[in-house]
C-alpha cells in the first residue's frame, strides 16, 4: 500500500510526496522569553530538529516571534489555539500555521487566518485533537471517525478559499484511535500528515507508546512529518523520533548501536560500555553503526554487518573495522578505540 501525498513547502523544508520523513519538536520555554527559547531551539538543532514549533499563547509572544524566526536556522512553526487574531499576526513572522478546529471559532475566523497564510505564502496545519474536537461531534461512538470528519469539515473550508497549502494531524493519545484516524483520512486526502501519538508521556512511556503508533503508521507508509511528545526536555523527543526512522530503515542519521542484552557467556560489561558509548556520540550526525557485543557466539557476525564492531573475548576483545578485523583491544580500551575509529 502507498500512500502518496502532495509535497507542501515549509520555510526552507519541503515535507510530502517522496521527501524525507522529518522530524519535529516543540519549545517548552516561554516563547515571550525569545533569548531562553532561541538557546532552546540551537540546542535542537544541534539535536538534529527539523522543524520547531513554538506556542504563542498571548501577545507577548507573538511578539518575539521576528527576533525568534531571525536568530534560527530551521522552519519556525507557531502554533495557536482559541485567539485567530493571534494566529493571523503570527502569519507575518512564521513559516507554518497551526491551528486546532475545536477552539480557533467560526468560519469567518478561520477564513481570516486563511488569508493572513495566503498573504504571506506559508501553509497551514490542521492540527485535530481528540480533547478538542467540536461539541456535535463527542457523540460520535467511533472517536477516530469523528477526529477524520473534524479535518474534512475544515478541509472544505480551505478549498472553497482556494487555499490548498495543508498538512493534517489527528492525534488522540490513546494509540488505536489515533491510528484508525490516520488510515482512514490518508484514504480520503492526499494532504501531507503530520503524526504523533498526543500526550504521550514520560520519556520511558511515552518512547514506547510513541514507538508503537509510529512505528505501525510509517510502515504502513503513513506519515509525512513526526513528533514524540514526551512530557521531558524536547531534545529527548528529537532522539527518539530519529530513532524510530532509523529502526525502520526511513532515515540515516547519527550513531546506531547494536549491542547484546548480555548473560553469562559475556567477556565485557556491555551495559556500561553501551550506554557510555550511546552518550559520548550522542551529537554525531553522521550515520555510522557501532556492534557492541559481548562475545563469540553473534559477535563477529555482528561486527562484520557494523561500520565498527567490537566482539568481546578475554583476555582482549576484537575490534572489527568495515567488516574485517582491525585489531585486539583490552576492555579498558574499547571506548577510546571505538570513538577514534568512528572521528
Amino acid at each position: 500500500m502507498v500512500n502518496t501525498t502532495k509535497k507542501i513547502k515549509i520555510g526552507n523544508k519541503v515535507i510530502g510526496g517522496n521527501s524525507p520523513i522529518l522530524v519535529q519538536s516543540m519549545c517548552n520555554t516561554l516563547t515571550k522569553d525569545a533569548r531562553q527559547t532561541i538557546n532552546q531551539i540551537h540546542e535542537l538543532e544541534d539535536a538534529g530538529c527539523e522543524i520547531i514549533r513554538v506556542s504563542v499563547p498571548d501577545k507577548k509572544s507573538l511578539n518575539a516571534l521576528k527576533e525568534i524566526k531571525d536568530n534560527i536556522s530551521i522552519p519556525l512553526v507557531a502554533d495557536i489555539h482559541f485567539n485567530h487574531k493571534l494566529a493571523v499576526d503570527s502569519a507575518r513572522y512564521a513559516d507554518k500555521l497551526r491551528i486546532n478546529p475545536g477552539n480557533i471559532g467560526s468560519k469567518e475566523n478561520v477564513l481570516a487566518v486563511i488569508k493572513a497564510a495566503k498573504d504571506s505564502n506559508i501553509p497551514i496545519r490542521i492540527g485535530v485533537n481528540l480533547a478538542s474536537i467540536e461539541k456535535d461531534l463527542l457523540a460520535y461512538k467511533n472517536k477516530a471517525e469523528a477526529m477524520v470528519e473534524s479535518a474534512l469539515r475544515r478541509i472544505k473550508i480551505f478549498e472553497k478559499a482556494d487555499f490548498y497549502d495543508v498538512v493534517l494531524s489527528l492525534k488522540a493519545s490513546d494509540i488505536k484511535t489515533t491510528i484508525d484516524a490516520y488510515k482512514l483520512v490518508s484514504e480520503k486526502t492526499d494532504y501531507p500528515l503530520h503524526i504523533g501519538i498526543t500526550e504521550a508521556g514520560t520519556s520511558f512511556s511515552g518512547t514506547i507508546k510513541s514507538s508503537i503508533g509510529l512505528g505501525h503508521l510509517l510502515l504502513n507508509n503513513i506519515g509525512d512529518t513526526i513528533r514524540v511528545s514526551l512530557s521531558a526536555h524536547p531534545a529527548e523527543e528529537v532522539r527518539v523520533g530519529f530513532e524510530i526512522l532509523k529502526s525502520l530503515g526511513l532515515r540515516k542519521h547519527g550513531v546506531t548501536i547494536t549491542s547484546c542484552p548480555t548473560c553469562a557467556r559475556a567477556h565485557i560489561d556491555i551495559i556500561v560500555l553501551s550506554k557510555k558509548l550511546e552518550e559520548l556520540t550522542s551529537s554525531i550526525k553522521k550515520p555510522a553503526h557501532i556492534a557492541l557485543m559481548g562475545c563469540e557466539v553473534n559477535g563477529p557476525g555482528e561486527s562484520v554487518k557494523a561500520d565498527i564492531g567490537i566482539s568481546g573475548g578475554k583476555p582482549k576483545s576484537v575490534l572489527y573495522k568495515n567488516g574485517k578485523i582491525l585489531k585486539k583491544v583490552d576492555e579498558k580500551d574499547i571506548i577510546d578505540s571505538v570513538l577514534k575509529e568512528i572521528s
